[in-house]
């Protein structure tokens, strides 16, 4: 049965990437597919799915700046979103047992703001995967839209803790000694290589000192994962364990959303209700944008954040199941939030996908605020005196900002989008600035570029460089454009848009190591 499994999900992701769709939309269209079929899920597939969620917040911890959640659009916009959505969505549902919705007939006005309250998180799963998927983890929206994930991540446990009436033991309070552990934690890290041993030390923090110590004392193993991923965050190899993890993660992600589908037999009435919950999603948006927009955050860093999170979440089915043991929610509400949770996925995968050409399509009709009013995060842009701009300050960014500062002494600029980044790059000397290149406003927000000559696309991500260079060709630039990329399909598609260069970093590197051996040994 496993290997049916396998092979739908492959041929189905595998379609909807041909179609230029998210992978993830053919998961959960196999998973349906195949309950249709009369298969359910495994106790193989359900191990996996909760593994892939594990270790995908516990990467998150690895990436996550934790000062970022004492911002105000995070704890207080994230706050402000679930309190103003439950409300809003009771009244709906009020509404709907007005009209003589027969699921929602029996049940009181407690039983409703429950419904609506699971209905107001947004999916953590299904947000960081479409982050990914464009290499946008570390923009402006991004980060905003990770900060407001993990605020609702906080309050699931809360109301989780509370529902259960599984209080945690005074044993728990030894969690608090965590920190203490870190020097012991970062020397481990230290001495763990970059091969196999990496991964597994990876695995142990995620799922043993994570999940593990934390269902032992009575708290949700995956907030365990990403406290142990934060409390990793500081160490100078935290990104390198993060990547080490991508490929397994993904993997075990694709059982997550296959889990989904195979889950839950769909009803007639079940998919009624469902679509009725959809309509509410547009309102859940709104308030999403509303709240970023009130934050002076610019027209397209509030609604791709708010895409991003236009979607419901899986904890919606996990309240629903608490619910439904507790003699409170019908069945077929249950069924109907696992089908609206499903179809939100499959509707919000597209927007995501082509949230730029819907950026660009809404922009003429909503307007930024005032420049001066503008958040810190979105202000205008100055190249100053740069006639050499680097796109991306990772290792092979830095590498060519050191050589290119010999001949163009002063006059070399780094754009990186993580501040923390940019930060460890100013007290090493660069002149760097934050700025998300893949912005289609950020060349438009530049307030001196016609003295450039040369443009370094040195993002490790392809799909990031490709847009990057789709916004410079909108500029008319003169000079000259260089970049990089992983595979041969990726140069000939960033030479057909104009790149000057293009390089293999992995042929590169090796001809750059041929020539030095050959100069060193002359």
């Amino acid at each position: 049965m496993d290997l049916v499994i396998i092979a739908v999900a492959f041929f189905s992701g595998f379609l909807m990437l041909r179609c230029q769709m998210p992978p993830l939309v053919g998961f959960l269209i196999a998973g349906f597919a195949l309950h249709a079929a009369g298969y359910t899920s495994t106790p193989l597939i359900q191990s996996l799915a909760d593994l892939g969620v594990t270790l995908l917040l516990f990467t998150i911890g690895l990436k996550l700046d934790v000062k970022s959640l004492l911002n105000k659009e995070i704890w207080f916009g994230a706050t402000l979103h679930n309190a103003m959505t439950t409300a809003l969505f009771t009244l709906c549902l009020l509404a709907f047992k007005a009209i003589g919705l027969s699921a929602f007939s029996q049940l009181n006005i407690n039983d409703l703001a429950l419904i609506a309250f699971a209905l107001s998180f947004s999916s953590t799963v299904f947000a960081i995967k479409a982050l990914q998927e464009k290499g946008e983890m570390n923009a402006t929206y991004g980060t905003l839209a990770i900060g407001v994930l993990i605020m609702q991540d906080i309050f699931a446990v809360i109301f989780l803790t509370i529902a259960s009436g599984k209080v945690p033991g005074i044993e728990a309070l030894l969690l608090f000694a965590l920190p203490l552990a870190r020097p012991l934690l970062f020397k481990l890290l230290d001495r763990a290589g970059h091969g196999e041993v990496l991964v597994l030390y990876a695995m142990f923090l995620a799922l043993v000192a994570g999940a593990g110590l934390f269902d032992a004392v009575g708290m949700k193993p995956d907030l365990g994962a990403l406290i142990l991923g934060m409390l990793m965050s500081a160490h100078p190899r935290a990104s390198e364990m993060a990547k080490s993890l991508f490929n397994l993660k993904e993997l075990f992600l694709v059982c997550f959303f296959l889990n989904i589908g195979l889950s839950e037999q769909p009803t007639m009435q079940g998919l009624l209700i469902a679509l009725m919950l959809l309509l509410l999603l547009p309102l859940k948006g709104l308030l999403y944008y509303l709240i970023f927009s009130g934050f002076k955050f610019r027209v397209r860093t509030s609604l791709f954040a708010t895409l991003s999170l236009f979607n419901y979440s899986e904890f919606g089915l996990i309240v629903g199941g608490i619910a439904y043991q507790m003699g409170i929610m019908p069945g077929s509400v249950l069924v109907a939030i696992a089908i609206a949770v499903s179809l939100s996925f499959v509707l919000a995968a597209p927007l995501n996908t082509f949230s730029h050409k819907i950026y660009a399509f809404a922009s003429p009709y909503l307007h930024d605020p005032n420049p001066d009013r503008i958040h810190h995060n979105d202000q205008l842009i100055s190249l100053g005196s740069a006639k050499v701009v680097i796109l991306g300050m990772g290792r092979i960014g830095s590498g060519a900002y050191d050589e290119l500062e010999a001949d163009y002494p002063s006059c070399v600029l780094g754009i990186e989008a993580r501040d923390d980044s940019v930060e460890l790059h100013r007290s090493e000397g660069r002149r760097v600035i934050q700025g998300d290149a893949t912005d289609p406003d950020f060349w438009s927000r530049v307030t001196s570029s016609k003295q450039l000559e040369l443009i370094l696309l040195a993002m490790p991500n392809s799909q990031a460089n490709t847009i990057a260079m789709h916004q410079i060709n909108q500029l008319n630039f003169k000079g000259k454009v260089a970049a990089i990329a992983k595979y041969p399909d990726e140069l000939e598609q960033l030479k057909s848009l104009g790149v000057d260069e293009a390089y293999n970093i992995y042929s590169e590197a090796g001809a750059g190591f041929a020539r030095h051996v050959k100069e060193q040994l002359r």
